[in-house]
C-alpha cells in the first residue's frame, strides 16, 4: 500500500478550496486523513469527498500537527497569521495567496516550468503557489522559451470575475439579471469589485499603485521574473475583469531572441505538457478552460513584420489550474521526491 498524507486544506468553504477537493478526489491523491478548515461561519458545514462526508472545523483552533501538507486559499493574511503555525507544527504549506511569493526563500513554483524549485522548500517549508495569470502564460511561453529565449513579453488579459471570489461571481449574476430586467446600472447591487461588471470590462485588477500599475500587473511583472529565473525579461501587461465566470483569456505577444518560425512554434507547442493547441479554430473560457486542467493555445501566428515576434491566444481555468490543480500537481512533486 502507497504511503497516504493527511491533508489539511484552509478556506475550504471558498471556491478555490472546494476545488481542491475535487482535484485531490480526480487525481487520486493519497490522502489519509482530511481536514477541511475555514472560519466559525462555516462551522459544521459538510463538504463531500470520495463519497464520504468531511465537516469544516475552525481555523482558530485546529491542531496542525496532524496534516502533513497544509493548502492556503484563504487570503493573504490569513497565510501570514496561520502558515508559520502550520510549518512549526510539521505540516508542508502550498500557499496559494501573494503572502510569501516574492519572498527570497520560499519557492514559487509552476511544475510544467520550474518543477526543480520545489525542492527549496525545505529552507521555511513553505511552497507558494503563483498568480492564475503568471501561470497560464508560463506553461504556455515556457517551450519557446526554453528553445529561442524571450526578451520582452507584451500581455493584455481577460480575467474571470471568480478570480476576485465567489461573492464576485454572485455580484455579476445579480447585475445580470438587474439590468437584464430593464433597470438601470446606476443602482444594480455593487460592494465587490470597484464598479459595475455586468455588460462591462474593468482594467482594475488589485490596487492601483502611484506609477499607474496595478497590483495583479506587478505580479505578473515580478512572478515571471522570479519563475523563469531570469531578471532580464521585460514584462509589460494590462490586467482587466470582464463579465465571465470561470477561465482567464490573455492575448500574449512575445519578441524572442532569436527567430522561430510558425511551425516550429507549433511543434513545440503541440507537445509541451500541460499545453493543448488548436491550430483551427479557438478556446474560449467558456467552451474549452471552464472545468479543465490545460492550457489552451490558440490563433499563434507571427507578428507583423518581425521574425522574432510571436502572437498567442491563451486561455485556463483560473480556478483549476490557475489556483486548485497547480497546487495539488506541486503536492505530488513533493510526496514523490521529497516526503
Amino acid at each position: 500500500m502507497s504511503k497516504l498524507f493527511n491533508i489539511a486544506i484552509v478556506g475550504a468553504t471558498g471556491a478555490v478550496g472546494e476545488a481542491l477537493v475535487e482535484v485531490l478526489e480526480q487525481r487520486e491523491f493519497p490522502v489519509g486523513k482530511l481536514f477541511l478548515l475555514a472560519s466559525d461561519r462555516s462551522l459544521g458545514k459538510v463538504i463531500y469527498f470520495r463519497e464520504r462526508s468531511v465537516k469544516v472545523q475552525e481555523l482558530e483552533k485546529f491542531d496542525f500537527a496532524q496534516a502533513d501538507i497544509a493548502f492556503f486559499t484563504a487570503g493573504s493574511d490569513v497565510s501570514k497569521t496561520y502558515a508559520p503555525k502550520a510549518t512549526a507544527a510539521g505540516a508542508v504549506v502550498i500557499d496559494n495567496t501573494s503572502a510569501f511569493r516574492l519572498d527570497a526563500d520560499v519557492p514559487l513554483v509552476v511544475p510544467e516550468v520550474n518543477p526543480e524549485a520545489v525542492a527549496e522548500f525545505k529552507h521555511r517549508k513553505i511552497i507558494a503557489n503563483p498568480n492564475c495569470s503568471t501561470i497560464q502564460m508560463l506553461v504556455a511561453l515556457k517551450p519557446i522559451y526554453d528553445a529561442v529565449g524571450i526578451s520582452h513579453i507584451d500581455v493584455a488579459t481577460y480575467q474571470a470575475v471568480s478570480g476576485a471570489g465567489r461573492e464576485a461571481v454572485e455580484e455579476l449574476v445579480k447585475q445580470t439579471i438587474h439590468m437584464m430586467s430593464g433597470k438601470g446600472r446606476e443602482d444594480a447591487p455593487c460592494s465587490v469589485l470597484p464598479t459595475t461588471i455586468g455588460f462591462n470590462v474593468l482594467p482594475h485588477i488589485d490596487v492601483l499603485l502611484d506609477d499607474g500599475y496595478s497590483g495583479e500587473e506587478m505580479k505578473m511583472v515580478n512572478e515571471t521574473k522570479k519563475i523563469l529565473g531570469d531578471s532580464t525579461v521585460i514584462v509589460n501587461p494590462t490586467c482587466v475583469r470582464v463579465p465571465v465566470i470561470f477561465g482567464h483569456s490573455e492575448a500574449v505577444h512575445v519578441r524572442t531572441k532569436a527567430a522561430i518560425s510558425l511551425e516550429q512554434a507549433r511543434e513545440l507547442l503541440a507537445s509541451a505538457p500541460g499545453v493543448s493547441l488548436m491550430n483551427d479554430g479557438y478556446p474560449t473560457p467558456a467552451n474549452e478552460a471552464a472545468g479543465n486542467d490545460q492550457v489552451w493555445v490558440g490563433r499563434l501566428r507571427q507578428r507583423t513584420g518581425d521574425d522574432l515576434g510571436l502572437n498567442l491566444w491563451v486561455v485556463s481555468d483560473n480556478v483549476r489550474k490557475g489556483a486548485a490543480t497547480n497546487s495539488v500537481q506541486i503536492a505530488e512533486l513533493l510526496i514523490s521526491s521529497y516526503l
